[in-house]
């Protein structure tokens, strides 16, 4: 059954869909607040721990689904040597990248290469480790560092926009190297880290805190039926660099503290951080269970 609900994505026009839900989730509407509470209903939301939990006060669906949280709603662990989940979900798969090679589902394995598009840079973790985070439609979208690191580059590879529900995950070989992606790269005290947040589809946009929308471009228009995945220039990824002089906005912060907002999805989807240095991952961690952002993920100590 997960096969055959997997095979019927494959002919969908993943962008138009994932653009139409783009711009409809971004019209204010007098049902906006009757849309939310349903939602909220439906997915057990948890509105309380929203800075603003008020549903009628958020004037599109898109902003609702984006929403702050309250400072005490996520502490961050104490014991600062650890690294912190990035997000809100159920965790995937985690572990030691062997060989170049990570854990998609059971009997799906990736590489590292094929998810990071940066050859240059893919070679840094290849035997270190790395973790992956199903955000629910239910879950907080905004997406924190897990250490203290510099931003040195990033990565937009375009791709398709095949959910990552976990019957997906499951049946569809490198499902997260296929999809679009934004990735990130940082400079920490153990090493290298990359925070790569993996598109889906009616999550057609990703944004970063220093680069604001990377996908869908400011302007886009949403792609016709011919060419559907090749609409945006092909397949080529576009890359930004922040550590060589003159390739940056003097005004870019660079620099983030542990736990700090970095990027949000305007749905849900999938974060992947890996890390150049290999971590002992906290044991009591369950692959079924699910996390919350700022809890402690585990140590390179």
């Amino acid at each position: 059954m997960e096969r055959i609900k997997s095979l019927s994505q494959y002919p969908l026009p993943h962008h138009l869909i994932s653009r139409l839900v783009f711009h409809l989730t971004r019209l204010p509407h007098p049902l906006t607040r009757q849309l939310i509470t349903w939602f909220a209903k439906q997915f057990n939301v948890n509105l309380a721990e929203a800075k603003n939990p008020d549903a009628s006060s958020y004037r599109t669906f898109n902003a609702f689904f984006t929403r702050e949280l309250s400072a005490s709603a996520r502490p961050l662990s104490d014991n600062t040597s650890m690294y912190l989940w990035p997000a809100d979900g159920k965790i995937s798969a985690f572990g030691r990248t062997e060989y170049g090679q990570l854990i998609q589902a059971k009997g799906h394995n990736y590489s590292v290469a094929s998810l990071l598009a940066n050859d240059e840079l893919s070679d840094r973790y290849q035997s270190g480790s790395f973790a992956t985070v199903y955000l629910s439609p239910r879950d907080y979208h905004r997406v924190h560092i897990p250490a203290s690191g510099t931003l040195q580059h990033m990565t937009h590879v375009p791709g398709r926009l095949f959910s990552v529900a976990p019957h997906t995950v499951n049946t569809v070989p490198s499902v997260f190297a296929r999809n679009e992606r934004v990735v990130a790269h940082f400079q920490t005290t153990d090493g290298w880290m990359a925070i790569v947040w993996v598109g889906a589809l009616n999550v057609g946009a990703i944004e970063t805190v220093w680069q604001g929308l990377i996908t869908p471009e400011k302007g886009a228009r949403i792609p016709g039926l011919i060419g559907i995945n090749r609409w945006r220039g092909g397949l080529t990824p576009t890359h930004w660099s922040y550590s060589a002089p003159g390739n940056q906005d003097d005004t870019t912060k660079t620099d983030y503290i542990r736990g700090e907002e970095i990027g949000r999805f305007n749905m849900g989807s999938t974060v992947i951080v890996l890390t150049e240095s290999p971590l002992s991952f906290v044991t009591d961690t369950a692959l079924e269970g699910g996390v919350l952002m700022g809890q402690a993920m585990g140590s390179s100590k």
